[in-house]
């Protein structure tokens, strides 16, 4: 049977997963993930009870009840590096026995659900509605360091992708997509609108944003980027860890959505006069879609 050695498994003295700081009775199977460590109260507060809180850097975890809906929600922080932590240690701490330091007898499938921000590049949506998407575009470089396959849909959309990507101009990256699990998305986004998401490795030049910098990725760029569309499906918004989302749920046997509210639209150069509010709606949402409410 093999076996994790420390610098593999990194745990505490109290037996905790290292950057997580988590027990396994600490988490549920269903869990959103949130980008802002302070956005987490904000979610817990509508549990009926918490059994949970723990915090440690920027990965905070709150893990209670809605009804009889055990529920955790974990800040990322930002970035497909964070969700490349974030995954593997909840993956770990679902599937591996933390004091043999061995796999489980069986796997246990976590629902993994992203409840974040980003901004829309289709001019018919408006700020404050709400994307659940159907594919990630990964415009990092995480999911190269794996080894996955893809579905057909997949290699079929990303494929039209690049074919795409060959007439209007290449990307200062090589993309790799995604999808999310179908059955999740049906069941927290079944009210909002759906589309392929564009998941950047940093929000200003890396999402077409310049201020001093120069940038290679233009705002014509993402102009065109709006315009691909393959089997019903359209990019519709910029954000900063679906992919790696999607991509480490395929590996690792997880299901995942991610709903997004539209804070911007970049083709309008548009922003919320109140995102805390727009924010709190989707997060009302998609608990009320989980947690049969």
């Amino acid at each position: 049977m093999t076996q994790f050695p420390p610098s593999e498994l990194v745990l505490h003295p109290d037996g905790s997963i290292y950057h997580l700081h988590l027990h396994p009775e600490q988490i549920a199977d269903t869990i959103i993930t949130v980008g802002d460590p302070g956005r987490v109260e904000r979610v817990s507060q509508h549990f009926d009870a918490v059994e949970h809180r723990v915090s440690y850097r920027e990965f905070t975890t709150h893990t209670g009840r809605i009804g009889g809906k055990r529920i955790s929600v974990v800040s990322t922080g930002i970035g497909p590096d964070n969700i490349d932590i974030v995954v593997n240690e909840l993956d770990a701490l679902a599937n591996i026995d933390l004091k043999t330091r061995t796999l489980k007898p069986e796997h246990t499938t976590l629902d993994i659900i992203r409840v974040g921000t980003s901004g829309g590049i289709q001019p018919d949506l408006e700020v404050g509605d709400f994307v659940v998407s159907t594919y990630a575009i990964g415009l990092d470089n995480l999911m190269y360091f794996y080894d996955w396959q893809h579905h057909l849909e997949e290699a079929e959309t990303q494929d039209a992708f690049y074919d795409f990507l060959r007439e209007t101009g290449p990307l200062p990256v090589r993309p790799y997509l995604f999808g999310g699990s179908p059955a999740l998305i049906q069941e927290v986004g079944s009210r909002m609108h759906r589309g392929i998401t564009l998941t950047s490795p940093g929000f200003y030049g890396a999402q077409g944003r310049q201020l001093r910098a120069p940038g290679r990725l233009s705002g014509a760029a993402i102009e065109r980027l709006s315009y691909f569309q393959f089997g019903g499906h359209r990019i519709t918004n910029f954000e900063m860890e679906t992919a790696a989302i999607y991509g480490l749920c395929r590996v690792l046997g997880h299901r995942a959505a991610s709903c997004s509210v539209l804070l911007a639209n970049r083709t309008r150069n548009t922003f919320s006069d109140n995102p805390a509010a727009i924010v709190d709606r989707l997060i009302e949402e998609v608990l009320g879609a989980i947690g049969g409410r």
